[in-house]
């Protein structure tokens, strides 16, 4: 349920544009192949405005003073910005940004249309919380196995890349595989790639243990009607968290006051202040206190 229609058009129309400018990059590598001249903008490779490519060539930057093959400067200046960003506000790149997240949202609306209330909740809860850790798995295979080859491993099954460079000899038979497997299981589990798989979201999901700005739950005007749950992107249980610092968390604002939340000021960002020792111990007192006046009372 989306109480603010027009709040959550910003953050559309801010995934359209950057699903579109990746359209461009592709299509102008493209046109640069053939040997035609870019629309627009200059023509880059899809590798050079991938943020991940920066994460993977740390090592091999450090100990030699290059990047990983195919890995481009802007990759690495994009990393910083996004992890900046992230500190700040949690993972923005992944709720907002990322194109291929996009694609998988934009079938999942297809998905819920067709099973509605069963959508996203096809896999058993226990085996989804086991799932998760996946991409933890992926993100140290990827960056242990690039560190040591000094080439790009990734793409060999990266489905965003096939997505958007489908036309290209580079593009391996697994990632197409990969790539084909995650748009039909976003007809059934939302961003399944995401929950399950990705590396570069697994390393942003790890900055919501310690972000800036937090998504903090009122418990006081909280009514318990758990829309909050119900439009999570992610599973994640909204409603019974004080602060939301799980690792799944994409920022997406859907389950905010400003978007889906019916209640004003009970699910919004704020920069937690963090209480000192005596403040705690006062206020655990002055809770003691109220026991015995209202027992006294009695």
């Amino acid at each position: 349920m989306i109480k603010n229609q027009k709040k959550d058009l910003i953050r559309l129309a801010v995934q359209i544009f950057f699903f579109a400018l990746i359209i461009l990059v592709s299509l102008n590598q493209f046109r640069s192949e053939q040997g035609l001249a870019p629309l627009l903008i200059g023509s880059p490779s899809l590798h050079a405005v991938c943020p991940f490519g920066g994460v993977v060539t740390i090592y091999t930057y450090l100990t030699e003073g290059t990047f990983v093959q195919k890995i481009h400067q802007s990759s690495f200046t994009l990393m910083w910005l996004i992890f900046s960003l992230t500190l700040l506000f949690g993972p923005v790149f992944c709720g907002w940004v990322c194109p291929f997240g996009t694609v998988e949202e934009f079938i999942g609306k297809i998905g819920r249309k067709i099973f509605k209330k069963r959508y996203n909740n096809f896999i058993p809860s226990v085996i989804d919380k086991r799932l998760r850790y996946l991409r933890y798995i992926i993100l140290i295979l990827v960056a242990v196995n690039t560190a040591i080859s000094g080439k790009l491993l990734f793409s060999n099954f990266d489905p965003y890349f096939a997505l958007f460079k489908i036309w290209s000899s580079e593009v391996t038979r697994l990632s197409l595989l990969v790539l084909g497997l995650t748009l039909i299981g976003s007809l059934f589990v939302e961003r399944p790639w995401c929950k399950y798989l990705c590396p570069y979201g697994a390393l942003l999901g790890i900055f919501n243990l310690f972000r800036i700005v937090r998504l903090k739950r009122n418990e006081n005007t909280c009514i318990n009607c758990k829309v909050c749950d119900g439009i999570c992107p992610m599973n994640i249980d909204v409603s019974t968290s004080k602060v939301i610092s799980d690792h799944q968390c994409i920022s997406c604002l859907l389950c905010t006051d400003e978007i889906a939340c019916p209640v004003s000021n009970s699910l919004n960002f704020s920069i937690l202040e963090r209480k000192n020792p005596k403040e705690n111990s006062e206020d655990d007192s002055g809770a003691k206190n109220k026991e015995n006046i209202s027992g006294g009372g009695k």
